[in-house]
């Protein structure tokens, strides 16, 4: 285990029956940091978390949370985590601080501190008012909220989200943002398996892309886009019949990369300096061509995806494969 990571996967393998999860995957989360795992439907993300959270035992290969094997030792593993999975899991009988303070039993904390902690996290989560009612009668999203509460009961060191903001209407998912951040401030790691491309980029201090059980690129956020090219200068015509004579025009500039037509209006070439917004008008104005937009584009994480996979990703739940036992 190296001294500053959290989570440590070394050639891990996982198959179910002719399906391989998991082929080989290595990985290292480094502690307090929020580590995004993004992958296609049944690349083995929830496999890979199920794994590490002591809930399936792997085929071959190590892995390690806070230095201890998730495989010879899982109940130490169990003491040091918290794990929100895809699904809301609550019991509809039991109102919602009931099912916290349970939680908090099952951790051995006694009543009074169970309680305590009930009282935080429906507080910390906004669920106060709903907490002496059964959560039956919960809307999804309050589900999902009070599964997450239940997630930090235990006051987890390593914090693993599967999928956690799938359900949650645009206030949830902000509020859940703001959640990790914080967190994170706080020192957790986090484990976060995600489709929204926009959740990994703004939570997420390094990525990982998983395809086929293997990962297959990690970095940063900025780095990953790197890889697929610089930022490019969109340019909108004033009149898409003159495309040919704008290409023309523009090809002097160019010469750096391809010029591209995103669209039936527009131009796109590569930025090859701070002055070439000036020298495109410049261009085209001698050409006596209008135009009615300039826009600078950088790559997003979603041509990163679209580069590494081969398709764009899609916001689905995983394959029946992956929660496989």
């Amino acid at each position: 285990m190296t001294r500053d990571s959290a989570i440590e996967v070394e050639a891990l393998h996982k198959r179910f029956g002719e399906v391989v999860a998991l082929d080989g995957l290595d990985l290292i989360a480094p502690e307090g940091q929020v580590l995004a795992l993004l992958g296609p439907n049944g690349a083995g993300k929830t496999t890979l978390v199920r794994a590490l959270a002591t809930l399936l035992v792997p085929d071959a290969g190590r892995a390690r949370v806070l230095g201890i094997d998730v495989v010879a030792d899982p109940l130490g593993v169990r003491r040091e985590i918290g794990l929100a999975g895809q699904f809301a899991a609550v019991d509809e009988i039991l109102t919602g601080r009931e099912n916290l303070e349970m939680v908090g039993m099952l951790y051995h904390l006694g009543r009074a501190e169970s309680a305590r902690r009930a009282r935080e996290v429906l507080e910390r989560f906004e669920l106060t008012d709903a907490a002496d009612r059964r959560t039956s009668t919960y809307s999804g999203g309050m589900r999902r909220r009070l599964d997450l509460a239940a997630t930090l009961v235990g006051q987890p060191r390593v914090l693993f989200l599967d999928e956690p903001t799938t359900g949650l209407d645009p206030r949830g998912r902000a509020q859940l943002w703001d959640m990790i951040r914080e967190l994170r401030r706080e020192g957790t790691t986090i484990l976060l398996t995600t489709q929204y491309l926009e959740e990994a980029d703004q939570l997420a201090q390094l990525i990982a892309v998983i395809d086929q059980g293997r990962i297959v690129a990690e970095g940063t956020a900025g780095e990953l886009k790197e890889r697929v090219g610089r930022d490019r200068l969109i340019v909108r015509l004033a009149d898409a019949g003159r495309m040919e004579d704008a290409t023309v025009a523009l090809s002097a500039l160019a010469d750096d990369g391809p010029l591209d037509a995103p669209g039936e209006c527009g131009l796109s070439l590569p930025m090859s300096g701070p002055d070439l917004p000036a020298e495109v008008v410049r261009a085209l104005d001698r050409a006596r061509l209008g135009i009615v937009g300039l826009e600078v584009r950088s790559p997003t994480l979603d041509d990163v995806f679209f580069a590494l996979i081969g398709r764009h990703v899609e916001p689905e739940a995983e394959q029946p494969q992956e929660v496989a036992a």
